[in-house]
């Protein structure tokens, strides 16, 4: 089956049907965080530093790294937090962008195997990206859009997201190393948003043999308890084929879907990694256990 490799100096991530599911950290992006883009823009990356190791703690095998703060450098700041990220944790990146002098930038300083985030169907797009993928050995995710804009119709979708991985195909990149997004809709707009992507990424898995990505928080945009609607969305997509997602790992319940799904799928053999993460601490269990004893409520009075 299908394996994306990426890497940084010291660890290698396996995205691949067959393989835990791999959440790809979000938090590293300016945009619609003011107070993030405040402080990159006077140079101040302590909250990009903060971010970057909370998101390890909490379960991402991955970051995204995006520094689109409007009137910056974006290609020097790409490269400086691609390079800072890289110090302080040993993920390997999702580099972030749609500026491709960013782009070149932030694989120019890279150390490993990046993701390069990302390529649409759009004619100029594919040939000023898919060569500096190539050029740099990288992997990339293919975005399925064209100069159409974003098709409500899934098939239309997929087409488009065949068109991407035939042009990488052209440009000496294998299909392994193609990760489409079949770009989540907010279903809270688009009924059928939920239902479009599970029939697009089954038809990748089973016609194309491609690995899966999407924007998970997208789903949810615009409704209350989004995190119970992410939760909900990741499990059903990766039941339907999807092999790794964008999204936040600090929300406990959208580790909590991911793992579990991983369970039900076959990917955790004997449960190890959820007895792993939910375990009580072995010394904690023994004092609940005593206090219980001790707190054993007695029968209320008659």
């Amino acid at each position: 089956m299908t394996e994306t490799v990426v890497s940084s100096p010291t660890r290698e991530v396996r995205i691949g049907f067959d393989r835990p599911f791999v959440v790809i950290g979000e938090r590293i992006n300016p945009t619609g965080r003011k107070a993030l883009a405040a402080d990159m823009a006077r140079g101040d990356y302590s909250r990009v530093e903060a971010d970057a190791i909370a998101q390890v703690r909490a379960g991402a095998r991955m970051l995204d790294v995006n520094a689109g703060v409007p009137l910056a450098d974006e290609p020097k700041m790409l490269a400086d937090v691609v390079r800072l990220v890289q110090s302080i944790v040993e993920a390997p990146l999702s580099i972030d962008s749609s500026i491709v002098a960013a782009l070149e930038a932030g694989l120019s300083v890279y150390q490993g195997k990046a993701l390069v985030n990302s390529v649409t169907g759009e004619e100029e797009i594919l040939e000023s990206v898919l060569p500096l993928v190539k050029r740099h050995g990288a992997a990339v995710v293919a975005i399925s859009n064209d100069e159409t804009g974003i098709s409500e119709n899934p098939d239309e979708r997929f087409a488009v997201a065949k068109k991407i991985i035939e042009r990488a195909s052209d440009h000496g990149i294998p299909r392994e190393d193609v990760v489409v997004d079949p770009l989540v809709m907010p279903i809270g707009a688009i009924n059928t948003a939920g239902k479009q992507v599970m029939h697009i990424v089954r038809r990748l898995r089973e016609e194309l043999g491609v690995n899966t990505t999407c924007g998970a928080s997208n789903i949810s945009f615009g409704l209350p308890n989004r995190n119970g609607i992410n939760s909900a969305f990741l499990t059903m997509a990766i039941g339907a084929g999807m092999t790794s997602a964008i999204a936040n790992p600090m929300h406990a319940e959208v580790m909590q879907a991911v793992l579990g799904a991983d369970v039900m799928m076959g990917r955790d053999p004997d449960c190890a990694n959820w007895i792993r993460t939910y375990r009580e601490p072995s010394a904690a269990r023994p004092e609940r256990e005593r206090n219980g004893k001790r707190q054993r409520r007695r029968p209320a009075a008659a």
